[in-house]
This record gives C-alpha cells, sequence and structure tokens, in this order.
C-alpha cells in the first residue's frame, strides 16, 4: 500500500514560516511525483506545489511562487514544504500526494495514487 503520512501544520502569524513533511511508507518515494494540495473551509480544494522525482522539475501554482519550495528526500523518503512569508489566504488543510509515470504536473485529485489524511495550517495575527 501506498501510505503518506504529513506533519507540521500549526498556528502561525502572518508572515511566518512553516514546513510540511510527508513521510512515504510502503513504497520508495524516488519512483513518484508528488503533490502538495491545501483545502480552505468553504474552498475548493487546489494544488499548490508539484515536484517531479524523475528529473527534479518543480511547478507551484501562481499564488504560492517565491514563497513555498516542495522537494523530496530519497534518503529519508520523505517529502517537504516549506512555506516562507505565509498570508492568512494560505490557510487550510494540506495534503501529499503520489502519482506514477504520466502528464507533470497533474492538476485533479483523481490523477494521484494515495493521498494522506492532511495537516492543518492556520495563519492568524
Amino acid at each position: 500500500q501506498l501510505q503518506l503520512v504529513e506533519s507540521g501544520g500549526g498556528v502561525v502569524n502572518p508572515g511566518g514560516s512553516l514546513r510540511l513533511s510527508c513521510v512515504a511508507s510502503g513504497f520508495n518515494l524516488k519512483y513518484y511525483a508528488i503533490a502538495w494540495f491545501r483545502q480552505a473551509p468553504g474552498k475548493e480544494r487546489e494544488g499548490v506545489a508539484w515536484f517531479s522525482s524523475y528529473d527534479g522539475r518543480t511547478h507551484y501554482v501562481d499564488s504560492v511562487k517565491g514563497r513555498f519550495t516542495i522537494s523530496s528526500d530519497n534518503t529519508q523518503n520523505t517529502a517537504y514544504l516549506q512555506m516562507n512569508r505565509l498570508a492568512p489566504e494560505d490557510t487550510g488543510r494540506y495534503f501529499c500526494g503520489v502519482k506514477g509515470l504520466g502528464p507533470f504536473p497533474a492538476y485533479r485529485w483523481d490523477d494521484y495514487d494515495s493521498w494522506g489524511q492532511g495537516t492543518q495550517v492556520i495563519v492568524v495575527s
């Protein structure tokens, strides 16, 4: 089974930083593309960052470019999302997902083979 467990969420002031982690088990993360999606209350789920383990390509939604960085550490079998200069509109539950070979980036939730349970991020003054 493809199991993913996110952590690192919390409550932070605007302008602050958080690093989310996504630990993979049951498979080797280096053979998968990784994405972080988020869902805010009352809003549609959206993809924010994508990472291709095959060639290291990254892709970001415009609203997080220059603030968020997605990465993966194959030695730890863990993906990360470094989030800097957080703003209230970044509040939401963040999920990591993985998918095998195919188009990159994949924008639909259903394109992915597995998702974690998510970790909550709250940005508030």
